[in-house]
Parts: C-alpha cells; sequence; structure tokens
C-alpha cells in the first residue's frame, strides 16, 4: 500500500491553495461543554463550491494529460462532487458531463449547471448514477473521475488533515464522514502519516453503512438498500481501490439515525451561524457518542449544499423534536365560549398557538363533542407538559399528535 504517498499529499496541499479558501478551524465551546471534549469544526461547507470536493477533482484534473481532458470529462455525484469537477474543468477549460441521481436537490443540480457542466439525471440513488457515467463514457471516450474510489481524488481530499495537524498539531481525534470512502481515506492516511497517534474515525448514515458493513465483512460489501436523508453519504457500496487504506488507517466507523442529524442542524445553526448539509453534519451528531474524555476533538463539516424545501423539513423536524412545536387535540361541547377557554389556558401558560384546526364532524352528535387540533409553540420538553397539565385542569384531556405542515 504505497500508492499513497507523503510526496504525493504535499504536491496536493500545495496544488489545491489555488482554487480552495481558507477553513480554519472553530473552537466551539457550546459542543466542548455538552461532550466533555476539546471541539474544534472544521467548516468545509465554506468552500467556493459549499464542499471540500473541489480539493479532490481539482488535484485530480491537475494531474490529467492533455489528451485525457480533451476527451472531456465525466462523472456521477449526488451534487458536491459535481460542482467540485464543474468548477475544476472550468478552471482547465475542459468540457465536463455530469450524471446525478433524480433525487438529488435541485440546488446542486443548478450550480453544477451554473459551472457550465451538463448534467444528467439518471437512477434514483448515486450507485445507479454511476453505471449510467461509466455507460456513456464507454460509449463516447469521455474520461471519467471517480468521486471516491480513485487515489488521486482520496489525495487530494486528504489535504483537509494537512490543515488540521498544521493549525491543532495535538489533535486526538478526526471525525470524517463517510459515503464511499475518499475523504475518509485521504484523511486517515495522511494523518497517520504525520502522527500515527491521531485517531481517525468514520462517520456513516445508519441507512447507508456501507463502510462499516464491509469492514465487519473484511471485504467490500453492497447494501441492498439505503434510506437517509444525507443525500451525500447515500451510498450502497465503497470503493474497492481505497478499501485497503481504510481498513489499516480508519480506527472506527460510527453510525448516525437521521434523527440525529435533524437536532445537529438546528444545533449548529443556532450557536455558530453555520449552514451545513446532512451529510456534513454527521460528524457533529457523532460528538456525543465519544467518551468525555477532554480529547482535542475535530469535526468535519464536509458540506454545506442543502435545498430550501429540504431545509425546511429539517427546521420543523428538529423545532418538534425539541418540543418547540408540538400539537394536541381536545374535545369539548360546540357551543359558545369554549374556543375562547381553551385559547386563555393556553395564553396564560405562556403557549404561542400557531395553527388550529376545528373538526365539528368527528361525531355525528356535534353538540356533544367536537375535536380541535391545537398547534403551539413552547420553550421545550417542560414547558409543553405545563401546558398540557393546564388544559387537564381546566377540564380538557389533550392527546398529543404529530403536527402536520406548518405551511
Amino acid at each position: 500500500m504505497n500508492e499513497l504517498s507523503l510526496d504525493k499529499f504535499e504536491e496536493a496541499y500545495e496544488r489545491v491553495q489555488e482554487v480552495i479558501l481558507p477553513t480554519n478551524l472553530i473552537k466551539s465551546d457550546f459542543f466542548s461543554q455538552r461532550t466533555g471534549n476539546k471541539v474544534f469544526l472544521k467548516p468545509e461547507n465554506l468552500q467556493l463550491t459549499g464542499a471540500y470536493k473541489i480539493r479532490g477533482a481539482y488535484y485530480k484534473i491537475s494531474t490529467m494529460s492533455e489528451e485525457e481532458k480533451a476527451k472531456g470529462l465525466i462523472t456521477a455525484s449526488a451534487g458536491n462532487h459535481a460542482q467540485g469537477v464543474a468548477y475544476a474543468a472550468r478552471k482547465f477549460g475542459v468540457p465536463a458531463t455530469i450524471v446525478m441521481p433524480v433525487s438529488t436537490p435541485l440546488l446542486k443540480v443548478n450550480r453544477t449547471k451554473e459551472l457550465g457542466a451538463t448534467v444528467i439525471l439518471h437512477g434514483n440513488v448515486y450507485d445507479e448514477a454511476c453505471e449510467k457515467a461509466l455507460e456513456l463514457a464507454a460509449e463516447h471516450g469521455y474520461t471519467f473521475v471517480h468521486p471516491f474510489d480513485d487515489l488521486d481524488v482520496a489525495t487530494g481530499q486528504g489535504s483537509i488533515a494537512m490543515e488540521i495537524v498544521k493549525e491543532l498539531p495535538t489533535v486526538d481525534i478526526i471525525l470524517v464522514p463517510v459515503g464511499g470512502g475518499g475523504l475518509a481515506t485521504g484523511v486517515s492516511t495522511l494523518a497517520k502519516m504525520l502522527n500515527p497517534k491521531i485517531k481517525v474515525i468514520g462517520v456513516e448514515p445508519a441507512g447507508a453503512n456501507c463502510l462499516q458493513e464491509s469492514l465487519k465483512a473484511g471485504q467490500v460489501v453492497t447494501l441492498d438498500k439505503i434510506n437517509t436523508i444525507a443525500d451525500g453519504t447515500a451510498v450502497k457500496t465503497p470503493g474497492e481501490h481505497i478499501f485497503p487504506y481504510l481498513q489499516e488507517n480508519l480506527d472506527d466507523v460510527i453510525t448516525i439515525e437521521d434523527d440525529e442529524l435533524i437536532v445537529a442542524f438546528l444545533d449548529v445553526l443556532e450557536n455558530h451561524k453555520l449552514f451545513v448539509e446532512n451529510s456534513g453534519l454527521l460528524t457533529v451528531a457523532a460528538l456525543k457518542h465519544l467518551a468525555p474524555e477532554n480529547k482535542k476533538v475535530v469535526s468535519i463539516l464536509s458540506g454545506g449544499n442543502m435545498d430550501i424545501i429540504t431545509l425546511s423539513s429539517v427546521v420543523q423536524n428538529g423545532l418538534i423534536q425539541r418540543s418547540r412545536i408540538f400539537t394536541v387535540g381536545v374535545f369539548m361541547p360546540d357551543v359558545p365560549g369554549q374556543l375562547n377557554k381553551v385559547s386563555r389556558i393556553i395564553a396564560d401558560a405562556q403557549g404561542n398557538v400557531i395553527k388550529l384546526e376545528h373538526n365539528q364532524f368527528v361525531s355525528v352528535n356535534r353538540t356533544s363533542s367536537v375535536e380541535l387540533i391545537i398547534t403551539m409553540e413552547a420553550f421545550g420538553e417542560e414547558h409543553k407538559h405545563t401546558i398540557i397539565q393546564k388544559l387537564r385542569e381546566g377540564g380538557y384531556d389533550p392527546v398529543e399528535k404529530m403536527p402536520r405542515a406548518l405551511y
């Protein structure tokens, strides 16, 4: 395993400085207090293309021959690699075609087009888009740029580890998101070269844990299906060429449920004013899975490309999880004054009603019982239970329900 060398990592580090923005570590007092470790954020969501992928794409294309570039480039991507290749291709004056899953957020599709690439939507997941890209490469003679299973691409991504160690030489743990494994390969391999004591932990969505399953099996395996809101890491099969490096250099893999990403999004947005996509939040959600040992931990925020519809869903679900928004149904007689009475109880408890649904047809005998479904804001879990208790004391029997869309 001598194909990834320190000389190449150093070359990539110098070369990517031509196109990347500085993403200096951010000391997080909030997450440090919450986790019992000294937490630092590496905000790759602030890169020109909104993600770290520009590093590997630019370095890979810079190593190509003029003949390879003249053929035109093609790749498959769920969005961030697409923008990295499109941006780098434009810098080198090379045409690029990108195959993206049909489920790719519109923001990523439009930004890739704006960078001058031709976009083809195909398949429901990355793996299906990749098959199509390989078909087109064979048909038209394009040069294929793999988003993760390529040693040059992984070397470019490893420049992140160089920056982390230069800025924080005494780092103990680096948390790195995992989709196909390119970023984890570059970061873990270089980190171990620079300091074997650094622990590098990969973080995957629980619904797309292809690397974890492959490491257990001792060989690359393909998941039957994937299901995660972390679209940038929704990959069925990790890279075969890079797998030996992951086996050698990754210390562990943590898996994260989607609900954990929703809470992480609000924590990062509220406390650090950083807009990070779901895949980039994997390492933030993983912080609470580490033992509180006062270690210096770097969490790589890999990207920040999230469309508005997804943002709306994440925010609303996050507020619901935190009991900042909740819904109850109460039954009451259909007589004048009942709605005013319920509203007064909620107002006195400092709840704020944001939506009402009055169902007069829940019972044939509407004078005996109608249903009022109330969605309201609260300060948190304790305040929510206080409001519910006040409604009970007022003669109602509130039943908590799943809130519907707020708008």
